[in-house]
């Protein structure tokens, strides 16, 4: 959202400067993104002088330029090559001198330079109108009327050139109540009389209308829980023209067109006010009567943007008295009802529209306009009818015209202010800090938050309907630290905690505590469509009865297709390191329909970032396996491994337990990774989340001392068949009875010369602890001497 700062002053007048403005802005909750500068013409026109040619040649060397020379006043005599065909002797022209910076429409500029063109000397520029950004008119250089203007005097000084710095804020959209000049310095002024600032705020007022004669205009409300708040007014004899230069500038500014005086106020109102209105050409309302109400489904209607819109039924339509549509309510006017040049009376709309029934019409139709942006949060009701009262007074004086008899409006139940009682010792135990009592009533009186009564330890309040976003007790207790200062709550010394064990009922839980760990490891969350094409689903698919499209027609049965493709647009576009995850459900039909939730996980590329360091590390199966295997441990799983043949894989484990399967991870086959264009390896896992859930401990959480007496490591070096594999020696030391016996760890395989044929060596480590004491070499010789037997008696293994 773009604010300006000239606008801003409008409501809110105080001694800071802008930069300073910005950052109390992004203190409150309004982050500024960004400060720019706005010229309503490019340059402000710095460097342009009036000047008078005083001679005008043909250039010797040149069929189509001139020299001429131009007095730039002062007895300065400039000699300038122009190549325009209208320059003649005598003319009064705008010169840029030497130095001047002239601007393109893209804010790009070059520099006036004393050179030679063709050989003769040139130092200035006789300027055209889109030259200096006055139009875009480029026939020719203009000539002044000299009785206006005098020579060697400013350009600048015969135009009204507006500067201005523009607040470049990421509104969240919560925060409707700031969705206005108006809004922002309200906010401001909460912030700055909260802390002793001074600052100079008026808030807004209904202004005093006068209104000549009657009208014979009525509405009717055909729905009040709808058009909860309706206002409309006839203005009679306007006059469609531009706007003047000052209400231009304020829309320029924030990156808006101008249209005509008439729409362009609409807009000033809703960027100043926050209210969005609507102008109806009054001649065109049949009967000279306005419904608000609904249309049956089917109708069609064209848009203010040309579009032919068939209608669903449920949207709020502005209607005449022949129910023919005028307006879609809150969203987009329509192309017969708008205002043109010919229009003479306009009806203006002001209301408060339901929401809910606002986004659903902008939703449907495709449609984000200023206005549905603000009604579908909430507009403030109470500001209905001064805004319009501030729009009918500048259309008169901008746009002449006259209020014809008194404001139609339809408002059977006032909207009431939010109730909510607020208790100190929630606020202290919220912020962890205590704010005095009475700093807190005024900040709340800043914000225009009612203190109706004071209770025992806290507050009953009543908080403005504008405020649609606060309407609890934590949400005033935001409002509160916000105005207050996140930065005034200082930062505790030591920071206690109690440690949560995952609840093992709450699947929701387990998941976020597995999405947290490999976000920790680098991952990225992915959210895939569960819709997917034929080709992609297996012949347990569940068909659609009714697709969008051959590419949504079945429901996915695995989550791996759609990973792939978050991989190859990744890679495509220079990112080929892939580490991402998605938690999704699948979906099967054999004898019943069923579903089931995963959690799959895709890595590819380095497994770290490039780096002098780090040497480069392709990521591959045992990767991968790794960080399945933490999330199983974090779980307190016993597992073991078996091959699993999977097409889609070419080579693969299942991890079982209980009996039942866990996950699976494989190496992704070749076939099916050139159906996605992808020329490097992936490796893919899957986990069974509820299965996950069932077998996990109930009790993995565990607090132990750090060990008092030293770890020791023995390594074994075992020649073995190239039969026999790591799980299998690995099983077989852990079923060790040793109570020493702590970690087992692979660090080195071998395979090649000097070992026999058919061989293999395995280099294995063993971690022993006894927390008792140190461990004498007999204990740890008879848990090495009782694994050395295991393994040459179940693998035939020998020591190298």
């Amino acid at each position: 959202m773009k604010i300006s700062n000239n606008w801003l002053k409008e409501f809110i007048k105080t001694d800071l400067k802008t930069e300073k403005v910005g950052e109390y802005l992004t203190d409150i909750g309004l982050e500024v993104e960004g400060i720019e500068k706005y010229e309503s013409i490019r340059g402000s026109l710095e460097g342009i002088v009036v000047g008078k040619v005083l001679t005008c040649e043909k250039h010797p060397n040149a069929d189509k330029l001139k020299l001429t020379t131009v007095d730039t006043g002062n007895g300065n005599i400039l000699h300038i090559v122009c190549g325009a065909p209208n320059v003649e002797a005598g003319q009064t022209v705008p010169v840029a001198v030497v130095g001047t910076k002239i601007y393109d429409k893209t804010g790009n500029f070059f520099e006036i330079k004393e050179a030679k063109l063709r050989g003769e000397v040139s130092q200035g520029m006789i300027c055209a109108e889109d030259e200096l950004g006055l139009s875009d008119d480029h026939g020719g250089i203009m000539v002044l009327d000299p009785k206006k203007y005098t020579v060697g005097s400013n350009f600048s000084n015969y135009f009204e050139i507006e500067k201005d710095e523009i607040f470049e804020i990421g509104l969240t959209p919560n925060r409707t109540d700031a969705m206005s000049h108006y809004g922002v310095a309200r906010d401001l002024n909460a912030f700055l009389t909260s802390n002793q600032l001074k600052a100079e705020f008026e808030k807004l007022k209904t202004l005093p209308l006068s209104s000549e004669g009657e009208h014979s205009f009525s509405i009717e409300v055909e729905d009040e829980e709808l058009t909860p708040r309706y206002i409309g007014a006839i203005i009679k004899g306007v006059k469609v023209a531009d706007s003047p230069a000052w209400l231009q500038n304020r829309l320029k500014a924030i990156g808006l067109s101008p249209i005509n005086n008439i729409v362009d106020i609409t807009n000033y109102i809703l960027h100043g006010l926050g209210q969005p209105l609507h102008a109806f050409d009054a001649d065109k309302i049949a009967m000279q009567k306005l419904k608000v109400g609904t249309l049956p489904a089917g109708t069609k209607f064209t848009t203010l943007d040309g579009v032919e819109r068939t209608l669903n039924g449920s949207e709020i339509i502005i209607k005449d008295g022949n129910n023919s549509p005028m307006c879609i309510a809150g969203v987009l006017g329509g192309k017969d009802s708008g205002v043109s040049e010919e229009t003479t009376s306009i009806f203006l709309e002001s209301a408060y529209f339901n929401p809910v029934a606002v986004r659903k019409a902008a939703k449907a139709h495709g449609l984000n306009t200023d206005a549905s942006f603000r009604f579908e949060r909430g507009v403030d009701p109470n500001n209905t009818k001064t805004a319009i009262t501030h729009a009918i007074q500048l259309i008169t004086e901008v746009a002449g015209g006259t209020l014809v008899g008194e404001l139609l409006e339809n408002y059977p139940k006032k909207i009431e202010d939010f109730k909510v009682i607020l208790r100190y010792s929630k606020i202290d135990e919220i912020l962890g800090t205590k704010i005095h009592r009475e700093k807190i009533k005024e900040i709340l009186r800043s914000l225009e938050i009612e203190i109706i009564n004071e209770i025992q330890n806290g507050l009953e309040i009543s908080i403005p309907a504008y405020r649609a976003d606060v309407t609890r007790e934590i949400d005033v207790i935001e409002e509160i630290l916000r105005i207050y200062g996140y930065n005034k709550i200082e930062a505790p010394s030591k920071i206690s905690f109690t440690p949560v064990k995952l609840d093992n009922n709450d699947q929701d839980a387990l998941e976020n505590f597995w999405a947290r760990a490999l976000q920790s490891q680098g991952f990225f969350e992915v959210m895939n469509n569960s819709l997917t094409a034929e080709k992609f689903v297996s012949e347990t698919a569940v068909k659609l009865l009714n697709p969008l499209s051959s590419d949504l027609a079945y429901m996915r049965t695995s989550l791996l297709e759609g990973l792939l493709e978050n991989a190859a647009y990744n890679i495509n576009r220079k990112n080929p390191d892939i580490k991402f995850f998605e938690l999704g459900k699948i979906y099967h039909k054999t004898d019943k329909y069923n579903e089931r939730k995963q959690l799959a996980i895709l890595v590819s590329g380095r497994d770290l970032r490039e780096n002098w360091l780090q040497p480069k590390s392709e990521t591959n199966f045992y990767h991968l396996k790794g960080y399945v295997s933490i999330l199983l441990e974090k779980l307190g799983i016993q597992s073991t491994e078996k091959s699993l043949n999977d097409k889609r894989f070419t080579d693969a484990i299942e991890i079982m337990s209980s009996d039942k399967t866990i996950a699976r991870i494989g190496k992704v086959s070749a076939e099916l990774l050139k159906t996605f264009d992808i020329e490097q390896d992936c490796f893919y896992a899957e986990i069974e989340v509820e299965i996950a859930n069932q077998l996990r401990l109930k009790d993995n959480f565990k607090f132990v001392d750090i060990p008092k007496f030293n770890i020791v490591r023995r390594d074994l070096a075992l020649l073995v068949d190239k039969a026999v594999s790591y799980a299998e020696l690995y099983s077989a030391a852990q079923k060790n009875k040793s109570p020493y016996l702590r970690a087992i760890n692979l660090f080195d395989v071998y395979e090649g010369k000097n070992l026999p044929e058919g061989k293999k060596s395995y280099a294995m480590s063993f971690e022993l602890l006894n927390e008792e004491k140190t461990l004498e070499d007999k204990d740890i010789n008879e848990v090495m001497n009782a694994l050395i037997k295991t393994f040459e008696k179940d693998f035939g293994a020998s020591l190298r």
